[in-house]
């Protein structure tokens, strides 16, 4: 829908579904904000607690779940509360453009609301794909392939598994998707918004089409930065299909803003502007910046981290042979994390374990994830750079474990390369 910059007759149907546009967009900026706009969730604090209390009645009484919703907002913007948050939006959207139109009939246009719309529509989308891509670019949300994923069964990950080993494999990649994220700000100013929103278009319907198709839980988020920029294309549509449909001259006039009355009115709104784009941005380079230093791929790692085969198991001075049905020897044991290990036994059974590692003594309490009454210790000894020894008692068992680690460099998919010249294709 085209909504002309001029103080010209809408027609019924064209203020009809802008109230509701208007309503539902402004709900869902509101609720569904994903850490877009500074200190919001300071400001929603209180009005998410009283959410968390009616959707869930609504679920209950109004929609009549078969369950109750415990679940909020959390990793996944997809759970249940959420797409019950997307429907009481558009019931009150529904409910707010039928008292509108009843009490503003006379109205010719909501010209200047539009404007104020997608202002508001421009910043949110703006702002949140700048945060996306600023991670990706510094490569926080699609980290480079870790030691369980490089030893994970190709089969036993999951859809959204397999898409972020993909993803965090290529940093060149991780960049290519950040910058044409970042692109996004073009739409923070009106003559640059058009072409802003038609890169941040096609970003949006690959990030939308990867959360449905690999099963990644923000199905609803970018779904709605999908349509909301298809709104801010809207205006300009017809134009756009005559440029890349026939040979007419087009031309792509901006947005008119209103004109304020007072001087320190257009100096307020310049200064806001500037204090929430600068402090978006330094904000976020800054905030991105300290969590790559804890968490990215040169963050410092564990003592002991690495992969380490098992070359002998000793128990109770028996040598045990590297039977495959064998379920009492160690085959590979993983130090990846602060405080955690993965052990998998010849069967490929894998067991978790919380560690409390002593470097003083040199032990390390073991911990299992599965029953905390089975703990065990064990000393340690590094006789090389890639060795790691084992020896103590497991229950009643005394045990020696001799260990090797694996370098990283060691796997298919982290020492191929790239490659210009490919005489035959390297499929594996």
């Amino acid at each position: 829908m085209e909504y002309l910059q001029s103080n010209r007759y809408w027609s019924p149907l064209k203020k009809i579904s802008f109230r509701f546009i208007f309503i539902f967009f402004i709900l869902f900026m509101v609720i569904q904000n994903n850490g877009t706009f500074p200190f919001w969730e300071i400001v929603m604090h209180y009005p998410a607690e009283l959410l968390q209390k009616l959707i869930p009645w609504i679920g209950k009484h109004v929609l009549h779940l078969s369950y109750d919703i415990t679940e909020f907002t959390n990793g996944s913007g997809d759970t249940t509360y959420d797409y019950v948050v997307v429907f009481t939006i558009a019931c009150s959207a529904f409910a707010g453009t039928v008292i509108w139109s009843l009490l503003d009939r006379k109205r010719k246009s909501y010209q200047t609301l539009y404007y104020w719309l997608t202002t508001a529509v421009r910043y949110y989308v703006a702002l949140m794909l700048f945060n996306y891509g600023l991670w990706k670019v510094i490569k926080m949300q699609f980290p480079a392939p870790d030691l369980y994923r490089l030893t994970q069964p190709y089969g036993d990950s999951s859809p959204m598994g397999l898409a972020w080993t993909f993803l965090g494999f290529s940093k060149g990649y991780n960049l290519f998707m950040g910058f044409a994220e970042i692109a996004a700000l073009l739409l923070l100013f009106r003559r640059t918004m058009t072409l802003g929103a038609v890169i941040t278009l096609c970003t949006t319907a690959n990030v939308m089409a990867v959360n449905y198709f690999y099963d990644v839980p923000v199905k609803i988020v970018s779904s709605m930065l999908f349509i909301m920029t298809l709104f801010l294309l809207s205006n300009d549509a017809t134009r756009l299909l005559r440029f890349f449909l026939t040979d007419n001259p087009v031309s792509l006039p901006p947005i008119k803003a209103p004109v304020f009355s007072k001087k320190w009115m257009h100096i307020a709104k310049a200064s806001l502007k500037t204090l929430l784009i600068g402090y978006t941005i330094i904000f976020g380079i800054y905030e991105a910046k300290q969590m790559e230093k804890k968490y990215g791929d040169t963050a410092p790692k564990p003592k002991l981290y690495g992969l380490y085969n098992v070359d002998t198991f000793v128990i109770n001075n028996d040598t045990l042979p590297p039977l495959i049905t064998d379920t009492i020897r160690w085959k590979e044991f993983l130090i990846e994390w602060e405080g955690f290990a993965r052990l998998q036994d010849m069967t490929d059974r894998t067991s978790m374990f919380t560690i409390i590692q002593d470097t003083i003594s040199k032990k390390i309490d073991f911990i299992p994830k599965a029953d905390t009454a089975l703990k065990y210790t064990l000393y340690y000894d590094t006789p090389g750079s890639n060795k790691l020894n084992f020896k103590g008692m497991i229950q009643k068992d005394s045990v020696s474990i001799f260990m090797t680690r694996k370098d990283t460099k060691d796997f298919l998919l982290m020492n191929r390369g790239f490659n210009w010249i490919n005489e035959y294709p390297f499929n594996r």
